[in-house]
């Protein structure tokens, strides 16, 4: 066993492992261990900040000081982590006499499946994780696959209620045990473990995790307001129509959004001429009115794709280790393209502005960004950056970083992407996450309350859900009429306002081989329903000034608009067990109603006093009240004396 100081890191080294702890950020300490017994500097989307770190060795341990934060290593080679002197974190020894600390076991050649684990702490809760429809706000004793698939976006974080963010910096697959008899993370496929503890309240951590792991841009203000989608608008005419009814009907629309199968074959990512004659001039006539243009992105591609050829013989696609490269089959075999991969980028890139930036497309929408894949075997896959198994999360940071950096080149500065996954850092790609294809049911309306929370807390503050679900919705029956309704109304208070679906009881396919779903802009759902919508895209416009300020908060500190009541209120331990409400900003608290037939929410509030939006009546703090919302009533309070309050 041996300890020593280098460079302003301590080391720790033994038979058969290196450990190196540094200073990495505000009281944040980065641990990395190698049974190679070598560190290599391999980042990946960390972004480390150059510290001073206060170093003491003794005979049988030796500590690292940074800010409030140290890590202390024995001569076991178990670590402990104390903030402001009180113990958060502990390795346990899976074997007697306190040994077993850290696992490995080679695959081959200097790759290993390794892990950590952790002693248990009384009454410690956990929250973040990515979004993944669980119906858990606080996952102790949950366990969570580390891997991405559609409706799941893995981000290997958390925050402890115990005053600590744990940032697993491996993108590899694995698994995370947040059990009730340990905390264990495993990685499938590693050179070695990589890891960083935060110390700090959850304002505080949100605030060190953006900066090491990067700041949302600026978000573009035509983003804030309501977006209409479907699956899916057929013809350039069918979009222009629809444009132009909001407009006559005098309601704001931001942006309005063309899925897939407007293409030719999946890879060639150009309009379809039959149907789309002259979108340079359906752009431009969209831009007259005031609403931008979103189209959709798939990393599929096919034998007849016009670029199949060029990417498959130049190493564009991702490669398999047994079996054919084609992965997905949707409409036959697809190959996917490899964004970790620097020339696919530059290619792709290149298609993407000839075919639709150039002709007046405004932003572009990643779909299929985990990337869907079956079988989900990652250790089937090779990348440019390594076997999928090593680093399978990477796939949409880099997908992402495709437009971010093609745009940039451009010139412009108003980016942001519609992307069905994303990993730790794809906020500085102005990626805005939706959850995937969910189910239009009030269970998954709740689930997704819960989801967009945890995403806030890791570091992803771009968040948004298909209004109304993805698939099922039956937009004559009443219960999809309430939904709806409801599901709108949480919308609102959301980062963005986005309505999506494939609605049953239409197939207007003419010769496209994918059907398409029933119509679903705001007067599909009936008279009644249309007023009510009508009247939250207007709440939704009065709101923007307030949204957009918390929207630059976030970009600028990390902290995210849609919060858990905790980040606030971290003193108040009720506002841990909350996941029925949410804060709104600063100054909203929204508890969206989220069971059938409902009219009845139970709300509980911090301390000082709260103004109900919908009546104006004031109500006292710290207990919890049963407010009436029928359906075209929401539940919403603002701190007293706010100015947002008028919003209402």
């Amino acid at each position: 066993m041996k300890i020593y100081q280098q460079d302003n890191m301590l080391y720790f080294m033994r038979e058969g492992e290196l450990v190196r702890l540094s200073a990495c950020g505000k009281d944040s300490i980065r641990f990395q261990a190698s049974p190679n017994c070598e560190i290599i500097q391999r980042d990946f989307t960390l972004i480390p900040q150059k510290m001073t770190a206060e170093i003491t060795i003794a005979e049988e341990k030796a500590t690292i000081r940074n800010g409030h934060l140290s890590a202390t290593i024995y001569s076991n080679g178990r670590v402990e982590y104390h903030y402001k002197d009180k113990r958060i974190l502990r390795e346990k020894s899976e074997l007697t006499f306190d040994a077993g600390i850290r696992n490995y076991r080679n695959n081959q050649g200097r790759f290993w499946r390794a892990r950590v684990t952790f002693e248990v702490n009384e009454k410690e809760h956990f929250y973040g994780m990515g979004h993944e429809a669980t119906d858990c706000f606080d996952l102790k004793g949950c366990v969570i696959d580390l891997r991405h698939v559609n409706a799941k976006c893995t981000i290997p974080y958390v925050y402890s209620s115990r005053g600590y963010g744990f940032l697993w910096n491996l993108p590899s697959t694995g698994t995370c045990e947040l059990a009730n008899n340990r905390t264990r993370w495993t990685s499938d496929s590693t050179s070695q473990i990589d890891y960083v503890v935060i110390g700090g309240s959850p304002r505080q951590a949100c605030e060190t995790l953006t900066d090491l792991t990067g700041h949302a841009p600026e978000i573009p203000n035509w983003a804030l307001g309501f977006w209409q989608s479907r699956l899916r608008y057929e013809t350039q005419e069918q979009v222009l129509e629809v444009a132009s009814k909001y407009q006559e009907l005098n309601i704001p629309l931001s942006v309005i959004v063309i899925d897939y199968f407007h293409w030719t074959e999946q890879g060639d990512y150009k309009f379809q001429s039959k149907y789309w004659e002259n979108p340079k001039e359906m752009a431009e006539k969209l831009h007259n009115m005031g609403i931008k243009l979103m189209v959709s992105m798939w990393p599929t591609i096919n034998e007849k794709s016009e670029n199949y050829r060029e990417m498959l013989e130049q190493n564009m696609l991702i490669r398999t280790k047994s079996g054919s490269n084609r992965v997905f089959d949707f409409y036959g075999p697809q190959a996917e393209i490899d964004p970790t991969n620097p020339h696919t980028r530059q290619f792709i890139w290149e298609k993407l502005k000839e075919n639709y930036i150039d002709n007046g497309v405004d932003a572009l929408w990643f779909d299929e960004a985990e990337p869907e894949i079956h079988p989900e075997q990652f250790d089937n896959l090779i990348l440019h950056e390594g076997n999928g198994d090593e680093i399978g999360l990477l796939y949409p940071y880099y997908y992402a970083k495709l437009v971010y950096d093609g745009m940039k080149n451009m010139g412009r500065n108003d980016i942001i992407t519609l992307a069905r996954c994303a990993y730790t850092g794809a906020q500085k790609f102005g990626t805005l996450v939706w959850s995937g294809d969910i189910p239009s049911t009030f269970e998954s309306l709740r689930m997704q309350v819960k989801s967009g929370l945890q995403m806030g807390l890791c570091g992803i503050p771009w968040w948004t859900t298909d209004i109304g679900g993805f698939y099922g919705g039956d937009i004559d029956s009443d219960e999809f009429r309430e939904l709806i309704v409801r599901w709108f109304q949480y919308g609102v208070f959301c980062p963005v306002l986005r309505l999506h679906g494939s609605r049953n009881g239409h197939d207007r396919t003419r010769d496209i081989i994918e059907p398409t779903g029933g119509d679903n802009e705001i007067w599909s759902f009936g008279e009644r329903n249309f007023n009510i919508l009508k009247d939250l895209i207007m709440l939704r416009e009065r709101l923007k000034p307030y949204i957009k300020a918390h929207m630059d908060i976030a970009s600028e500190k990390g902290i995210p608009i849609m919060r858990p009541m905790f980040l606030d209120y971290p003193e108040d331990e009720v506002c841990y067990t909350l996941d029925g409400q949410y804060m709104f900003g600063d100054d909203i608290i929204f508890a969206p109603i989220t069971e059938q037939g409902s009219i009845e929410k139970n709300v509980y509030l911090p301390s000082g006093e709260w103004v109900l939006t919908k009546d104006g009546d004031v109500y006292e703090g710290n207990r919890s009240y049963t407010v009436r919302a029928e359906l075209n009533e929401f539940v919403a309070f603002v701190k007293k004396g706010k100015e947002v309050l008028s919003a209402f």
